[in-house]
């Protein structure tokens, strides 16, 4: 029997879709699939006004990809072609959501956890938790959209730190960097987002479907761009340092790169 690992619910013009595999609603493959059938389904609706994007439990929105599917990816060389195209794709289907979107972070967010919420309109995270681009600590990059979404929202210099090194923030830090819309107490994302979500609700939804696509209309091409990292992608998960830096998450140690260890 198969497991709804995306779920999604809809009333008062509000759709509410979940990621449903807690704790930590890693990104698996099966999960993106089910993540991008529903999006497709839900940005057709004309009864949806608003989608709001949440994560089931209280420990993770999304804690980004299920490293355990690395091993098998690196070893046949085709990590692109058979994850991360199809996970740019599934995350282009939220970032060009035609009505209004609202991330509502019930707990941390890294990686690919972040780079999804990066794609919604609004990001409300909960007091306590944090969010991180961690990638570089297995020897890869952010793939999905982190270096173009995430950047815009923080800046260079900050989104380079965040990159670079790989460590968490507070939700706190970024609300004040720009990267969350709002901070509210533990517990209270998904009832905040949901208040949002019914005034915009009220709201016309030709105009505001207008408002997205102007202020989108500055930055045309975002999908050529974040599939232009792609390539880079290859790079680094072909190379040893990804390898190493996964074995030694799967082993939980510190890694050894090979460039720190040619010094």
């Amino acid at each position: 029997m198969s497991t709804d690992l995306v779920t999604c619910t809809a009333e008062d013009h509000i759709a509410v879709v979940t990621l449903n595999d807690p704790p930590m609603n890693v990104t698996t493959l099966e999960l993106t699939r089910q993540l991008n059938a529903v999006l497709r389904r839900t940005a057709d609706d004309p009864q949806v006004r608003v989608l709001v994007l949440t994560g089931a439990g209280d420990r993770a929105f999304c804690a980004g990809s299920d490293i355990k599917e690395f091993p098998s990816l690196i070893a046949e060389g085709d990590v692109v072609d058979r994850k991360l195209a199809f996970e740019n794709d599934t995350f282009a289907l939220v970032d060009e959501f035609p009505k209004p979107t609202i991330a509502a972070l019930n707990g941390l967010a890294y990686g690919g956890g972040l780079e999804l919420a990066a794609c919604c309109d609004l990001i409300i995270g909960e007091a306590g938790t944090e969010v991180a681009l961690p990638e570089i600590k297995l020897g890869v990059i952010p793939a999905s959209g982190g270096p173009i979404r995430v950047t815009r929202r923080l800046g260079e210099a900050r989104g380079k730190e965040m990159m670079f090194f790989g460590d968490p923030i507070s939700a706190e830090t970024a609300h004040s960097w720009g990267l969350l819309n709002r901070v509210v107490p533990r517990g209270r994302a998904l009832d905040t987002a949901l208040d949002l979500a019914a005034r915009l609700a009220e709201l016309p939804t030709s105009a505001l479907s207008l408002v997205k696509q102007a202020v989108h209309s500055s930055r045309e091409g975002d999908r050529d761009a974040v599939r232009s990292t792609l390539p880079l992608s290859e790079q680094a998960f072909a190379s040893p340092d990804a390898a190493e830096g996964v074995r030694a998450f799967l082993d939980k140690r510190a890694p050894r790169f090979n460039s720190a260890a040619e010094r």
